[in-house]
């Protein structure tokens, strides 16, 4: 099995200590950084998506999953900015305002880092002011709403206001997701895509990004 293979096997069975001595390996025997990242790293990412979205492995898996990911990047991180590698896309994400819930979109926002985005996190309760001063800040290709109450999904149709008001609309993609959300609703609101679970919102955000790259 080839270094780059023992990442992503390493990953998926969570043993953080173990793929960031495994990526520390495979910089020492000269494999670049862009490599490392995603034969290694996110490929192991892919399967863990893969198998979350078919109900094989579960919320427990993919969080710990997701933080061996994160050790392999500590030693890996200095190598990518230094080679200049850019992120795959820019994606703004946060829970609307008047709702607390964050596992759903902690678990997108660790998918959609998986597939190479660079993903700024706004957290719970987010005022779709805010959304729309990240999207201005961050030149966000993507802007992530989540909701798991049906007294919030509203707050998603003031976002898609907000955005337009703010002259950014035109510029970036709307994704929403959460669970009383659906096509629909996306669709009356305004919305570009809605994603069913993580994994799906990850797969639509690298296709949307790939398109426009």
């Amino acid at each position: 099995m080839s270094t780059l293979e023992d990442i992503s096997a390493l990953l998926q069975k969570g043993r953080a200590n173990e793929v960031k001595a495994a990526v520390e390996k495979a910089i020492a025997e000269g494999l670049d950084a862009k490599t490392i990242l995603e034969e290694g790293l996110m490929a192991g990412m892919g399967i863990i998506g893969g198998k979350f979205k078919r109900n094989e492995v579960y919320v427990p898996e993919v969080l710990i999953a997701a933080r061996a990911m994160n050790a392999g990047l500590v030693p890996l991180k200095p190598l990518l900015i230094s080679s200049g590698v850019k992120a795959k896309g820019i994606v703004v994400i946060g829970t609307v305002k008047g709702d607390l819930h964050d596992i759903g979109k902690n678990l997108v926002k660790m998918m959609m880092e998986g597939k190479g985005m660079l993903v700024h996190d706004l957290g719970v309760d987010v005022p779709s002011d805010k959304f729309v001063a990240a999207a201005k800040e961050h030149h966000a290709d993507i802007i992530c709403c989540s909701a798991l109450l049906t007294t919030t999904m509203n707050e998603m149709k003031g976002v898609v206001e907000a955005l337009k008001s703010g002259g950014v609309r035109d510029k970036l993609t709307i994704m929403v997701g959460g669970a009383p959300v659906t096509d629909s609703f996306c669709k009356s609101i305004g919305a570009d895509v809605y994603a069913p679970d993580a994994a799906s919102a990850a797969e639509a955000a690298a296709a949307i990004c790939a398109k426009s790259a």
